[in-house]
């Protein structure tokens, strides 16, 4: 599943960690969800990151972390403190709000100065302490700031793996993570390296539009999965 989200993910440009996550509660349960997309999504990163370590744009890194690691922190913790039905009510509705949130910000034609960006990486970091599936936001962000290309792959990876770090570290520090799930999120991440390349073949057979389009019916399926279970 998670070489099938991977790749889901890769033909739309996003996803990965919005669809994993549907598939992981049954195995981990839905309290586990978020440490353990954490380990996983953290290697996902750093592979980018090493790939595209010349194309760092440091200056959109220290602001998008400037207020956006202790926020990130503060997510991480207030998540710790929910309670299953509250974790999947709240996974459920991120979920079902991603995607017309995806398609707002694709069209907005955003603008952001250098202390917009500061309040926008705080906002960022809240959100993705507790939640999975962010980067839709971060990316946007970025993109209003005028980093494109390979300098948005690589800084969006230096950005997310730092907060990574701080996620797994507190999950870590309050028990909301343990080697176990340290091990099933590496697993996980080991298994989605190979998606990229998966997508790349298939985006060559697909019309285009036809994968973004079935990766949505998958993340509102899931939501509505989520928000059933928070009601039991």
């Amino acid at each position: 599943m998670a070489l099938a989200a991977s790749t889901l993910g890769g033909l739309s440009g996003f996803g990965t960690g919005l669809i994993l996550p549907v598939f992981l509660v049954p195995l981990v349960g839905i309290a586990n969800v978020i440490p353990v997309m954490a380990v996983a999504m953290l290697l996902n990163n750093a592979s980018r990151v090493v790939a595209f370590w010349r194309d760092v744009q440091w200056r959109h890194v220290r602001r998008m972390l400037a207020l956006g690691l202790p926020a990130c922190a503060a997510g991480a913790y207030c998540y710790t403190l929910l309670s299953s039905q509250w974790i999947a009510a709240l996974l459920g509705i991120f979920l079902l709000l991603s995607i017309p949130l995806r398609r707002l910000l694709r069209r907005a034609q955003l603008q952001f100065s250098p202390s917009a960006e500061v309040g926008a990486g705080a906002f960022f970091g809240f959100i993705n302490g507790g939640m999975t599936g962010a980067g839709v936001i971060l990316i946007s962000i970025l993109l209003s700031v005028g980093v494109a290309g390979s300098a948005l792959v690589a800084t969006d990876a230096v950005v997310s793996v730092i907060m990574g770090l701080v996620k797994v570290a507190l999950f870590g520090r309050l028990a909301a993570l343990n080697l176990e799930l340290v091990l099933v999120g590496l697993l996980v991440g080991l298994c989605t390296a190979p998606g990229a390349f998966l997508a790349r073949a298939l985006l060559r057979r697909i019309p285009a539009g036809v994968h973004a389009w079935f990766m949505e019916v998958v993340v509102v399926a899931g939501a509505v999965a989520l928000l059933w279970h928070a009601q039991g």
